[in-house]
């Protein structure tokens, strides 16, 4: 893969996270996976992807383009109550010692390197099965956010402080 510069990123607003957004993307749709980017999650989060499998299962993964947003990032632990399966996603060239470090919990994460062609998944995430009435609301939640995106992109006049 091409190496991808590697800088402080707010994803989804940085050249490099919507390069490694894309590729993600990429990936995932030749899994079979269908994601959203920048879902609004119940506990104030935010997750820079958001997708389902075929299976139902809901996938959450966090980008991170430097090493200090990385190390920084606190809050990427609050994620797990929303997912059944969490993915880093780092661009190609992201030094990646830091993630067999305890702290960024190697054995219940997964690890995508990814350029804006394409990605590869490095290290799969394991399933942790949410609850069934969690997985049902998020699943309607993130299907509802969906369309509403999808009617946005087909009315200009959408209100669009209904959140994306």
């Amino acid at each position: 893969m091409t190496a991808a510069p590697v800088s402080d990123c707010s994803p989804m607003t940085d050249g490099t996270a919507m390069a490694v957004a894309r590729g993600v993307l990429r990936l995932f749709q030749r899994h079979d996976l269908f994601g959203v980017l920048e879902v609004p999650l119940p506990n104030a989060r935010r997750a820079d992807i958001m997708a389902l499998d075929a299976a139902g299962h809901i996938i959450i993964v966090e980008i991170k383009c430097s090493r200090a947003d990385l190390l920084g990032d606190a809050k990427w632990g609050d994620y797990f109550d929303y997912c059944d399966r969490f993915f880093w996603a780092v661009p190609s060239g992201f030094d990646l010692t830091p993630f067999e470090g305890s702290s960024l919990w190697p054995q219940r994460t997964g690890l995508i390197v990814a350029d804006r062609y394409d990605a590869e998944i490095l290290r799969p995430a394991p399933i942790e099965p949410l609850s069934s009435a969690r997985r049902k609301a998020e699943t309607l939640r993130l299907a509802r956010r969906a369309a509403r995106r999808l009617t946005a992109l087909h009315d200009p006049d959408y209100p669009a402080e209904i959140g994306f």
